[in-house]
């Protein structure tokens, strides 16, 4: 996969949100390589596949790892149904891609600290609600997050991410210049840090200080550009008047919301999501309150953003 984009036909009725253009999934257009060893089933022209024929609990072989890794570069987020996994399979599944990460403020599942446990209902409503990268505050924010569902609503309750390598593609050139060389500084303080205490803040500030990340990002296995802001945790731009970088970031976020870059799922119990946070973003709808849902997650530490 490269980061060369061809010219393609733009049209532009001066109304639509987004001007229509083709779409891929690797944004230069080159034919997908079939997978042998299972079946996919794209969700939209340019993110989100559907694999069948793999079961998570088993043991990876180098081969399967290597086929599912080129289809998580190549489509940002893999759906896996009817994954029957303990918390102790979830991780060791998570394992192949990485390290995963002990979250510093999320509750844990039982006996298996690298699984976050997310249960929401009418005494704890949604507030995943908002666009956003896992993370973005730490150093080193992760290369991805494996999701599974333990239980849902009978309706409402979907996960929707959207493709930040599309929407920098879908940037005016004059944006995209006017982004070189930019950085945001990411902080978890708005977010987590509302729930601490003035001695938990100062330790936890201590332990994870703000950060600046570029505001464009490369991907570091694929070499594609991708926006990398996000509503939660990015602050400001560094060296920019506050007004104007307040203006230029509500623009940025906003790129996520564009149908045209995203995907949905509609979750079943035992569904398994997994994707590439370093070149998207996500948004759990929170139209089922106050039904629960209750959901595991393992985040795989990644590298620094550059």
């Amino acid at each position: 996969m490269t980061n060369t984009t061809p010219t393609r036909p733009v049209f532009d009725n001066g109304v639509s949100a987004v001007p229509v253009r083709e779409l891929s999934p690797t944004g230069d257009f080159a034919p997908s390589a079939p997978y042998e060893l299972f079946a996919l089933a794209p969700c939209t022209p340019t993110i989100g596949a559907e694999v069948s024929g793999v079961d998570l609990a088993r043991p990876l072989s180098p081969e399967l790892h290597t086929e599912l890794h080129r289809a998580l570069l190549e489509w940002k987020v893999l759906f896996f149904r009817d994954q029957q996994l303990t918390a102790i399979e979830h991780r060791n599944f998570a394992s192949h891609w990485g390290t995963p990460e002990v979250h510093p403020f999320l509750p844990k599942a039982d006996g298996t600290p690298e699984v976050v446990r997310f249960t929401r209902g009418a005494d704890s409503p949604t507030v995943e609600n908002v666009w956003h990268s896992d993370a973005s505050f730490e150093t080193t924010p992760p290369m991805g997050s494996v999701l599974r569902a333990v239980h849902i609503p009978q309706v409402g309750g979907d996960t929707l991410w959207s493709d930040m390598g599309a929407a920098y593609d879908g940037l005016t050139a004059a944006m995209k210049e006017r982004l070189v060389g930019l950085r945001a500084v990411h902080d978890f303080t708005k977010s987590f840090g509302t729930r601490l205490n003035a001695e938990e803040l100062a330790r936890k500030q201590s332990e994870f200080p703000a950060i600046a990340h570029p505001v464009v990002r490369t991907h570091p296995e694929t070499g594609r550009r991708l926006l990398y802001v996000n509503r939660i945790f990015t602050d400001h731009i560094e060296g920019m008047p506050e007004d104007e970088s307040r203006e230029l970031l509500t623009f940025l976020y906003d790129q996520a919301r564009h149908p045209e870059y995203q995907c949905r799922l509609r979750w079943r119990p035992n569904t398994v999501a997994f994707w590439d946070n370093r070149a998207t973003q996500h948004y759990a709808s929170g139209d089922y309150y106050p039904h629960r849902r209750v959901m595991e997650r393992v985040t795989i530490l990644g590298d620094r953003p550059h």
